[in-house]
Order: structure tokens, then C-alpha cells, then sequence
């Protein structure tokens, strides 16, 4: 195999991204780039296609933990870190939806369109808040709870404590069903209720809760449980 020196730097992955552009590079020539500089044991070119082999296609790169990525040949945590921010900034980059587009809610299909994009490719339940100001305008939004793939245990003073740190005014809840099917389980309609109770005491009122499924959700609010 040429070590990545003996390559002439015409040919280098930098030098054809810039006179070629990117989608002229191979996955282990774009990687290359990202990681920049091999170790003493492993030259760049060897630590790129050690990642690639570990994860088969470069579609299951995503899917990598930081542990995970700390067990390949020639990745510390400085390449991980880096790998696991280059994968997380393509997501964004790709979302239909952006989080700055979900500052109205004018049309109630933006959250779940946002979402779905958050949720794909997640098998376990995760549990997000969405905070807004008395105008009903977004402020931010929180991953408070992640659970097994059935269930997410949540707890209410914690939605509340964020709602007080961001002197929000309302919430909008929302988790996933990795199953596909979003209708709500008893947990679920429980704990609804209880929020909405909750909310009414603390002046914090809960606008919805969405679950999102496999390209179809449902809301408490539109189904006039809230």
C-alpha cells in the first residue's frame, strides 16, 4: 500500500478537493482531510481506511459512539471528538427544517417536520422540551430524558426547573416511538395530564405533546386532550 508521503501532493486530498472539488474524492480521501495528521504508529491514510473498515459502509459512520471510535487503530480522543462534530454538523446541515425555523409556530407540521429529522435513526425513546416566551416564540428546546427503546422515565421538576432557567412561559413536549406507531400509551397519556396539571399550577402551560413516529405523530393538543 502508498503511505500517505509517497503520494505526490498534486495528488493529495486537499490539493484535488480544491482543483476538483469534493465530490471528486473517495470516503477515504475525505476522511483523510478531516483527520488531517496520522500518529507515530499509523499514517493518516491507514487510520482512514481503518474507520472505514470498522464500520463496513460509510453510511453506519453515524450510528459510532465516542467509545466506539476510540477502539480504532489510530483514533484518540482528539480524532473522535472531531469525527463524532463532523457527523453531527452533516445532520444539521441536511434537516429540511432548521432550528431557526421553528421560532412561530404558526404552522404546527414545522415542530414535527424538525423532529423527524432529530428522530431519524434513533432507536430508543428520547424526551425534548420546547420552550417559549409569553408570545408563544421559541427560546430554545432541551433533550431532558433518554430512555430504553419502550419508555422514557420523565421527570416533571426537571421540565419545570428549565422552564424557570429560561423564564419560559410555555412548553411543548415532545418524544419519539422508535416502534413507528406514535399512539400514546398510558404512561404517556398519564403523564400528560399530570404536566398539564402541573403547568396550570406554575404558570407554565403545556401547549402540546407530540410523538413522533415513523412518518406520522400524534398530538394531545390536536386530538383535544390539552
Amino acid at each position: 500500500m502508498i503511505s500517505f508521503k509517497e503520494i505526490p501532493d498534486e495528488d493529495k486530498p486537499r490539493e484535488r478537493l480544491i482543483r476538483e472539488g469534493a465530490m471528486s474524492l473517495s470516503n477515504e480521501e475525505l476522511l483523510m482531510i478531516l483527520l488531517k495528521t496520522g500518529t507515530k504508529k499509523y499514517s493518516v491514510k491507514e487510520i482512514a481506511i481503518s474507520v472505514l473498515s470498522s464500520c463496513g459502509k460509510i453510511s453506519e459512520l453515524r450510528n459510532f459512539s465516542f467509545n466506539q471510535l476510540l477502539k480504532i487503530d489510530g483514533i484518540g480522543r482528539v480524532k473522535a471528538t472531531e469525527i463524532i462534530a463532523m457527523i453531527e454538523l452533516g445532520r444539521r446541515v441536511n434537516r429540511n427544517v432548521q432550528e431557526e425555523d421553528i421560532l412561530s409556530f404558526s404552522d404546527p407540521l414545522i415542530i414535527v417536520q424538525y423532529f423527524n429529522e432529530i428522530y431519524r435513526n434513533v432507536n430508543q425513546e428520547e424526551f425534548y422540551c420546547v420552550y417559549l416566551n409569553q408570545k408563544k416564540k421559541y427560546i430554545a428546546k432541551k433533550r431532558l430524558f433518554v430512555g430504553t427503546v419502550n419508555y422514557s422515565v420523565v421527570h416533571p421538576r426537571e421540565i419545570f426547573k428549565e422552564a424557570y432557567l429560561l423564564s419560559a412561559s410555555f412548553i411543548i413536549c415532545v418524544h419519539n416511538h422508535p416502534s413507528g406507531d406514535p399512539t400514546p400509551s398510558k404512561e404517556d397519556i398519564v403523564m400528560t395530564e399530570k404536566l398539564k396539571k402541573l403547568g396550570e399550577i406554575h404558570a407554565i402551560y403545556l401547549v402540546d405533546h407530540l410523538i413522533i413516529g415513523k412518518d406520522i405523530y400524534y398530538s394531545f393538543y390536536e386530538n383535544g386532550s390539552i
